[in-house]
């Protein structure tokens, strides 16, 4: 058996854990970046409450940013620029933490903002050269800044990821690079700290925890099938589904419910190591393209795909699939692999339809037209990791199938 694998240096987890962030930053720095995403996480005094807690342990916040939306190439160029030219920042960055405070767009751009402050000293050097397949190949050479996740949605798992997802803007067409949605990927951006603590995602709106959810269970599906799956990751992917499962379709009726939020902030935070150090696959191929092309919201692309891509793969992993659908259904060890296979499906679908996720192209306002730019741009290091090689062409018929 070999396998490498990679986790944050120190997790935190539990109902109001994010009281002990002073006493588990501080030791990494005093001085805080820190980005933050919803507002209303500012509006219920529950990011003021994280900044004095860090401030009574010694650490000072010496700049802020809030984000609404999936980063761009600006925002991060913006930020680290302005960031540079205003404070005093030298080569070595001992005493500086970034800490990103909200959804995946919050911790995303955190993530970026410390990988490139390091490389952008008197260079002014646009984070879309380093972005995976676009620009001109630049790698990280300076170490990242050390990064701290505070999660306030359970779906993404960034709080345990290398990487962050950078969409293009107006300045990435106008110089030709087009429409694009990419990741900055470097080991130094895996958090030292994640501090997770489901009472932060109790005031999420119905919508936010669903389509968050649903990301972090399309992210444990593809992992668990992944090609580059292991047996350390298969044993998280199958305790995050079955608490999952468990927790997602009663948190629409009881949102304040801490126990069920645990057990959902539990399971992202698996869906991310896992995807870490397993992959993904053809829901998370085809999802940046919906984003970019479309507008669609990452996880409502997840809840859209997740059925389909479950069916897609089912010839070629229907003993994975049947290992999952006896465990988290309790079928028969001796009922077929093909028939639990079956069964998990419609268990999943049962679900996407109590949730009222997206189930078609037309539910998503997609016209037809539209499949082959899809198709055309569903590419990258996810759909590598699918179990099933799919052409260009085999993916327009897919998203044909679901179209109306």
């Amino acid at each position: 058996m070999i396998y490498d694998l990679l986790l944050p240096l120190k997790i935190i987890f539990g109902a109001g854990r994010r009281s002990d962030v002073g006493v588990f930053v501080r030791p990494i720095a005093s001085r805080a970046i820190v980005i933050s995403g919803s507002r209303k996480l500012s509006d219920n005094g529950k990011l003021s409450e994280i900044i004095c807690l860090m401030e009574s342990s010694g650490v000072s916040v010496i700049a802020m940013e809030s984000i609404s939306h999936e980063p761009t190439t600006t925002d991060v160029d913006n930020f680290t620029f302005r960031f540079i030219s205003e404070n005093s920042v030298t080569d070595k960055f001992d005493d500086l933490i970034v800490i990103g405070i909200g959804g995946g767009a919050a911790i995303d751009l955190a993530k970026s903002v410390a990988a490139m402050i390091p490389q952008q000293i008197n260079k002014q050097n646009s984070i879309r050269n380093y972005l995976e397949g676009v620009g001109d190949g630049s790698k990280l050479i300076a170490k990242p800044l050390p990064v701290a996740a505070i999660p306030t949605t359970a779906g993404t798992g960034a709080e345990a990821t290398k990487n962050a997802v950078i969409s293009s803007s107006e300045a990435d067409v106008n110089v030709g690079l087009g429409l694009f949605k990419k990741s900055l990927r470097d080991e130094g951006m895996l958090p030292r700290l994640a501090i997770i603590d489901p009472e932060l995602a109790a005031s999420c709106p119905n919508k936010i925890t669903v389509e968050s959810g649903m990301d972090a269970v399309t992210q444990l599906f593809e992992s668990y099938v992944a090609k580059r799956r292991q047996p350390f990751t298969d044993a998280l992917i199958e305790q995050g589904l079955v608490q999952a499962f468990e927790a997602l379709p009663k948190l629409i009726e009881y949102p304040g419910d801490i126990d069920l939020r645990g057990k959902m902030a539990h399971a992202a935070l698996l869906s991310g190591i896992s995807l870490t150090n397993a992959g993904l696959g053809m829901a998370h191929g085809i999802a940046p393209a919906l984003g970019v092309y479309c507008g669609v919201s990452h996880g409502a692309a997840c809840a859209l795909l997740l059925p389909v891509t479950l069916r897609t793969n089912a010839d070629v992993c229907k003993d994975r699939y049947g290992r999952l659908g006896k465990l988290i259904l309790g079928i028969d060890q001796n009922t077929p692999n093909e028939i639990a296979t079956n069964m998990l499906i419609e268990h999943v679908e049962s679900i996407c339809n109590k949730l009222n996720t997206p189930r078609k192209l037309a539910d998503l306002n997609i016209e037809k037209k539209m499949i082959p730019i899809i198709a055309k741009n569903s590419k990258g290091s996810s759909m590598d990791g699918n179990p099933k090689k799919l052409s260009e062409q085999e993916i327009a018929e897919i998203l044909t199938s679901i179209q109306n």
